[in-house]
């Protein structure tokens, strides 16, 4: 088969497209044959060598795709019967035409949608819902602040929070990316290449702070963030584009009985994986059926095309995912 692989860490020149032996599913896995796979920031920093896979996993990059099962292994309940149209959170492997994956891990594909936009779905919302409605216990009536909300994560993690009944405070880089928020009925979108989020947020709270924050960026915002958290207030870090050191002032953390949550999921256990998986399946996979949710895709790639996806990607132009089209 075709998979994407890195042999030496540096920029989008060093993916190729490579031949790699089929995958072969053991007890209790189905084999998919994957038509889509979606693009997150991990990726990149994997390519860079700066975000190796978890010990056990393939080195091909790709954390979620869609495909068909096309072989059971022993022991699989049949839940997911061949030709099944399924979607799947992965710790790697997606950027390739067969993944071998645990049968409780599989998702299916809601019917309205078709794969590049079911590949698009995974690794956004699983990681927006454990981030919101998990480690942030976003509740209906609170307020949260989501930053580069016109991303992959971004753009689940408003949808989710609008539909837990949440006020959102958006930030975006950009007219264009602004607009298509408000677009979309965000409350407040504020432009952080213009606009303290602190400032808007302080004037709109009338100085309360809001509930829930959702930090990709960490130390360079650390201070800020500090400055518009409520009292009893979730702060979830789920990424340090921005450094990941910083200076927090404890006190503070104390008196005002906040909470610094650190989020991952690559590294998971499959058994966490498989139980956060059966809870989003149960009672937020019906909601994209309902036209609550939906996958945001902003620009299809076919595999062999995965440079340029790269490229684009770091351009930071993308308003919600990009997808790699595989078959």
């Amino acid at each position: 088969m075709k998979a994407v692989r890195v042999f030496e860490p540096g920029g989008p020149e060093r993916l190729c497209l490579v031949d790699v032996p089929d995958p072969v599913p053991g007890r209790a896995e189905l084999a998919v044959d994957i038509h889509a796979c979606a693009l997150n920031r991990a990726d990149l920093l994997q390519r860079r060598g700066l975000y190796p896979a978890p010990k056990g996993a393939t080195d091909i990059l790709g954390l979620e795709c869609a495909g068909v099962v096309s072989q059971l292994g022993p022991g699989c309940s049949g839940a997911m019967p061949l030709g099944e149209r399924v979607m799947v959170l992965l710790a790697g492997g997606g950027y390739a035409e067969r993944i071998v994956v645990p049968e409780a891990l599989l998702m299916r594909v809601p019917h309205r949608f078709c794969f590049e936009e079911a590949a698009a779905i995974p690794e956004a919302f699983l990681t927006a819902r454990e981030a919101l409605l998990v480690s942030g216990q976003l509740a209906g009536g609170e307020s949260i602040l989501i930053h580069a909300a016109a991303g992959g994560v971004g753009s689940a993690a408003l949808q989710l929070a609008r539909a837990a009944g949440a006020r959102v405070f958006a930030t975006a880089g950009g007219a264009r990316k602004c607009e298509w928020l408000r677009s979309l009925g965000v409350e407040t979108v504020i432009d952080y290449k213009s606009q303290s989020f602190v400032d808007v947020i302080q004037a709109e709270t009338s100085g309360r702070g809001v509930d829930v924050i959702l930090d990709f960026v960490g130390a360079a915002y650390a201070s800020q963030h500090a400055a518009c958290l409520a009292t009893r207030g979730r702060h979830v870090l789920i990424g340090t584009l921005g450094g990941a050191q910083a200076s927090i002032d404890l006190g503070r953390l104390l008196q005002k009985r906040q909470s610094l949550i650190g989020l991952v999921m690559r590294s998971r256990s499959v058994e966490e994986k498989i139980a956060l998986t059966r809870a989003f399946v149960r009672q937020d996979l019906p909601l994209f059926d309902q036209g609550r949710l939906r996958p945001i895709v902003d620009r299809v790639f076919s595999l062999n095309e995965v440079r340029r996806a790269h490229e684009y990607m770091e351009s930071n132009q993308n308003i919600g995912k990009i997808v790699l089209r595989v078959r």
